[in-house]
């Protein structure tokens, strides 16, 4: 089953249980609008809700990922703070909150609020040779939308203030050595190499598993050893009574692929 949706500025298509997500002004470099804001939103929270999509791939047209919030929008408002979020109150943060993996596919140029965007998601790929900077304080801003929680648990303190105190450019293959991205593909195999990982989560991983293991990882680095020890023998011991476990160890003594529930 396919499903296209055109618009303007952000795309949406949906199939073999993966929608993609494309930030679509090329001759921009994908630079952000509140416009192009409110349709990325809608679409992740759609392809959340919607039973037929098991994965999210995010990815942008063109040469570049997101160049950072569009130039001519920052002359206007005199700020960052109001690039993102502001209509409804969904900042990149609302990544988190979708239950479904989300991966982005750092196709080029990935800046500024950009950056922020493939941060907030759940796995990287990024094509060689792309560039990186959070370029904050070159602007004279500060580390926005929960960049200064989330970058430090993925390359550390030291190396997330390298990244943020800079604002230097780096490059795809330096983001991989920080552990910053996954993976590093051939430009002209990234898509291709992306939505063959997305499918096959979504042809052979619960979604029901990966939804409690996303919430899982982002909480419990939060709690002490304890408290994640405990919650996860709970969730162990409820996981042990479902359809999905029945099915998966039974799939595999049948040497099949597994027909897991869609995520309630």
């Amino acid at each position: 089953m396919s499903t296209e949706i055109g618009s303007d500025v952000v795309q949406y298509a949906v199939s073999d249980g993966v929608a993609v997500v494309t930030l679509n002004r090329p001759d921009r470099l994908n630079a952000w609008t509140p416009e192009m804001g409110e349709l990325y939103f809608d679409h992740l929270e759609h392809a959340g809700s919607d039973p037929e999509v098991r994965v999210i791939v995010v990815t942008g047209a063109g040469r570049g990922f997101c160049a950072g919030a569009d130039m001519s929008l920052l002359q206007s408002i005199g700020g960052g703070s109001a690039v993102v979020g502001e209509a409804s109150s969904r900042y990149p943060t609302h990544t988190l909150e979708i239950r479904k993996p989300v991966i982005a596919a750092v196709n080029g140029a990935c800046a500024g609020v950009g950056l922020v965007l493939a941060l907030m998601c759940d796995l990287r790929f990024a094509a060689g040779g792309a560039k990186f900077t959070s370029s904050f304080v070159r602007r004279g801003l500060i580390a926005e939308y929960g960049s200064s929680w989330l970058l430090p648990r993925l390359v550390g303190p030291a190396v997330a203030l390298d990244i943020l105190l800079s604002g230097r450019v780096f490059l795809a293959e330096e983001a991989l050595s920080m552990g910053l991205v996954n993976r590093v593909v051939a430009p002209e195999s990234l898509l291709d190499e992306t939505l063959a990982y997305a499918r096959d989560l979504a042809e052979n991983c619960s979604p029901t598993s990966m939804a409690v293991i996303k919430s899982q990882v982002y909480r419990h680095s939060d709690l002490a050893l304890r408290e994640a020890l405990e919650e996860s023998l709970r969730l162990m011991a409820d996981s042990l009574q479902t359809d999905d476990f029945k099915e998966g160890v039974q799939s595999f003594l049948d040497q099949r692929p597994p027909r897991f529930r869609p995520l309630d």
